[in-house]
């Protein structure tokens, strides 16, 4: 069977779909690796123990299907029921559950109906659109303000475009690539104006001065996503979790796939909800990290956006964007760059340890000469 041939055994749809593009997993030696937001700091040594001690005769059996202890557990400390959260491999299984739950596939473009719609603001979370592109929905991105903030509700009713009965609205909030922070009372705003279901993104909101998470129990239309993967050092487990009414969090529960996630994820995450005060300690240190790495590289010429992530979002001097990103590389230091053109004259840096943002600000003292 030949390639054209055996092209044909798939889907259309697929084979025109653009991935997304994950940061850069290298493994090059003493590389400082600034690329891909990850927790500079280990997760704290309960979790470890919790983890190890785990590894036994229970890795032959099927897992918890609903992780109904770490739902017990985050809706104590939302202040919520165990109905209220569902628990996915990631934050983003849930909101690819999200899009096929809430959202119809688009029968006609030229027809295209609100239920047809998935809908976020541009530049955001890049996964986004390939969702949409996955479910064959159909994409309403509509730009943030130059400088990355968000829309006053004034003008997007005027600008026409958005559109306020989409099936589904995604907002990352803080943003993502920027790092901007938005208020509640902004997207309580936003979210009552909504005919639909609104997923207010909050994968950084750790590292932020507040969060949404209230709305998610204020409006039943409106879920929030939280992550184990950034503030608390489980990228490794992928565990992510939905805050929502208890329709909306049944309807992603009948489409799930079984054993989701997986038992030492559900465990590793239990624990480190028992073990908060470890991890607030290493945020305010990555906070603390931002704030120097920010002041620094602003003395030496570079525009840094206000962030309210564990990542800075900076247009670097003299050369562009992408020639930074090589140079940097050559000093063993991997930031990320991305080509859209209201993105591309900026690099997204992670905040790492102490040293690795002095090695950094280094590095970039001595590209500049």
């Amino acid at each position: 069977m030949s390639s054209t041939q055996r092209s044909h055994l798939i889907r259309p749809l697929v084979r025109g779909l653009l991935p997304y593009v994950p940061g850069e997993q290298p493994k090059i030696p003493g590389l400082i690796k600034l690329n891909t937001n990850e927790n500079p700091y280990p997760p704290s040594p309960a979790v470890l123990r919790a983890v190890k001690a785990a590894v036994d005769g229970r890795l032959r059996l099927y897992p918890d299907p609903r992780a109904s202890r770490l739902r017990e557990h985050l809706a104590d400390q939302h202040g919520c029921q165990p109905e209220n959260i569902i628990i996915g491999n990631g934050s983003d299984e849930l909101l690819a559950l999200a899009v096929r739950g809430f959202v119809e596939p688009a029968a006609s473009p030229r027809h295209a109906r609100a239920t047809e719609f998935v809908q976020f603001f541009t530049p955001s979370y890049s996964l986004y659109p390939v969702l949409a592109d996955i479910h064959g929905a159909m994409e309403n991105g509509v730009p943030l303000k130059p400088d990355f903030r968000l829309p006053a509700l004034a003008e997007l009713e005027r600008n026409g475009k958005w559109r306020f009965d989409a099936a589904l609205t995604l907002i990352t909030t803080p943003n993502a690539p920027s790092g901007r922070g938005y208020a509640t009372a902004a997207l309580d705003k936003l979210c009552q104006a909504q005919n639909g279901v609104v997923v207010l993104d909050e994968a950084y909101a750790d590292f932020a001065d507040e969060n949404a998470g209230a709305l998610a129990l204020k409006h039943p239309h409106v879920l929030v996503a939280r992550t184990f993967s950034k503030a608390y050092s489980l990228c490794f487990q992928r565990v992510g979790y939905f805050i929502g009414h208890p329709e909306l969090i049944a309807a992603l529960d009948k489409i799930r796939d079984s054993y989701n996630v997986n038992g030492l994820g559900q465990i590793a995450a239990a624990v480190t909800l028992d073990d908060l005060v470890y991890y607030r300690a290493n945020i305010q240190q990555i906070k603390a990290t931002r704030a120097t790495l920010d002041r620094e590289l602003t003395g030496l010429g570079f525009q840094v956006c206000p962030s309210q992530t564990n990542f800075i979002f900076a247009q670097p001097p003299k050369f562009a964007a992408q020639d930074w990103l090589q140079k940097l590389r050559e000093h063993k230091i991997l930031v990320r760059w991305f080509s859209p053109a209201d993105v591309c004259d900026y690099l997204r840096i992670t905040i790492g340890t102490e040293a690795e943002a002095a090695a950094l600000v280094a590095a970039a003292r001595e590209i500049l000469g």
